[in-house]
């Protein structure tokens, strides 16, 4: 999938104009249009081949949790809405996400690279399992294979990428939260308010802390239960298979 066909449908011309200039910024996403109404935009939605609607909830005649409930199976949305009083609604409709007004890009993006996912992932043959993500860094948007992380590290408002067999880790303007919701939970675990780690990656343990090369990541108390139960639930997997000396039991 090159890709993503989607569509804005919001009563607010400032919001539909600022989720449309979002889409013209992302690469892996097509407008498809705007529309005012879900009126509007029910036949493009229908038979325009539409993956992806960013979504107002608020809107006369006919509203957006409504038409959420009418759209086809295979076209994932989006909620963009003032009010916070809907999330739980919008979870029962199988919303793909939740964004409130004011709405950044990088709220934005992460939405829309978990859809683009999602949708690669129905594509995508059985027993292929490439995955990636896509980050804004230095002014360039950035794909990355998941199976290519090693870490991620929280420095205040950025997050640093560190990638196997890469010398230089990707800086991207982003929180831990938000890049571990984009990330798969079966692959990755947070192990520090800072830090989460891709957990196939792991190969030495030592006095609680994980090992990359000369880097020690540290296991916080608030994530130490989940990462011992995490090991003990492999130990004997990981005696067998891992190259280096686990030198400390957890």
């Amino acid at each position: 999938m090159d890709k993503l066909r989607c569509c804005v449908i919001d009563d607010e011309p400032l919001a539909a104009q600022l989720i449309e200039s979002y889409v013209e910024r992302t690469p892996f996403l097509e407008l498809a249009g705007v529309f005012s109404s879900a009126q509007e935009a029910i036949k493009t939605v229908l038979t325009g081949n539409v993956g992806l609607i960013f979504l107002d909830i608020q809107m006369p005649q006919l509203n957006g949790m409504e038409f959420a409930r009418v759209v086809p199976q295979n076209c994932q949305v989006v909620f963009t809405t003032a009010f916070d009083s809907y999330a739980i609604d919008g979870f029962k409709v199988n919303a793909l996400d939740y964004l409130l007004k004011p709405i950044s890009y990088d709220e934005f993006l992460s939405a829309a690279t978990k859809a683009y996912e999602c949708a690669v992932e129905k594509e995508r043959p059985a027993g292929n399992t490439d995955r990636y993500i896509i980050v804004k860094s230095e002014y360039k948007l950035i794909q990355i294979p998941v199976q290519d992380i090693l870490y991620i590290e929280g420095l205040k408002d950025y997050v640093k990428i560190c990638l196997e067999g890469e010398s230089k880790s990707v800086m991207t303007l982003m929180n831990v939260k938000t890049l571990e919701h984009a990330l798969p939970s079966e692959m990755f675990m947070r192990v520090h308010r800072s830090f989460i780690v891709n957990t196939s990656k792991i190969r030495v343990i030592e006095r609680n802390r994980i090992v990359f090369g000369n880097t020690y990541i540290p296991v916080s108390e608030s994530y130490k239960q989940a990462f011992t139960d995490f090991v003990n639930a492999r130990l004997i997997g990981m005696v067998r298979t891992v190259q280096d000396v686990v030198e400390e039991e957890m």
